[in-house]
């Protein structure tokens, strides 16, 4: 490797580095660029360099999480979609496999995803909850529409399908703040996928009146 593009690597990695620490200590809006850089061994400049801004420096610390994490739900929302509407027959565990990869994801990156949750304020992922919750909303939509379509008489239940997107967001959340390792976490969390499969199964549609 060029001897300066191992440098210009390693610099990076310093800097993603000292920003985690930062940021998980003071969240973005009052950490401080100068701190960071001078942990680092640099100069502001090079946070402008590598990353163009403060945002951008936050995305180098939390970027590859977010994407392990939305690359598992959308394949988990593909999966739901392909499936032939009508056929499905919940038994417990039938999540299991989902529930380990997402604990996988967030355990394998608890600082990045901490911070994400409650240290993003003021920058550009402050509505990172938000933003999923709509993603399960679209998703939780075009998956009860397919089973509404063979089940005359029904429609969807929007209000209640946004209800349980927040609820399985919480969960989530309520995991990692009383969770700390990976195996209690699955613990937990698995029994609490079943029961809102189970709601998601009978409440996400209503009487078409």
């Amino acid at each position: 490797m060029d001897k300066k593009i191992a440098e210009n690597s390693e610099s990076r990695e310093k800097l993603i580095e000292c920003a985690r620490r930062e940021f998980l200590e003071k969240g973005f809006a009052k950490a401080s660029l100068r701190k960071i850089t001078s942990d680092a061994g640099l100069t502001t400049g090079a946070v402008y360099f590598f990353f163009g801004d403060k945002n951008g420096l936050l995305e180098g610390v939390v970027g590859e999480a977010l994407g392990q994490l939305t690359a598992v739900l959308e394949e988990h929302f593909r999966e739901d979609i392909e499936s032939a509407p009508g056929n499905y027959q919940h038994q417990d565990g039938d999540h299991d496999q989902l529930t380990e990869k997402l604990t996988d994801v967030i355990y394998d990156n608890y600082d990045e995803m901490r911070i994400l949750l409650d240290r993003s304020a003021g920058s550009k992922y402050e509505g990172f909850i938000d933003g999923i919750v709509d993603r399960l909303d679209s998703s939780y939509i075009a998956l009860a529409e397919s089973y509404a379509a063979v089940m005359p008489g029904k429609r969807v239940n929007r209000k209640m399908l946004h209800w349980l997107s927040h609820v399985q967001i919480n969960a989530f959340v309520h995991m990692m703040q009383h969770e700390r390792d990976k195996e209690s976490a699955r613990r937990f969390i698995k029994p609490v996928m079943d029961m809102l499969v189970k709601a998601w199964m009978e409440y996400s549609l209503e009487d078409d009146e």
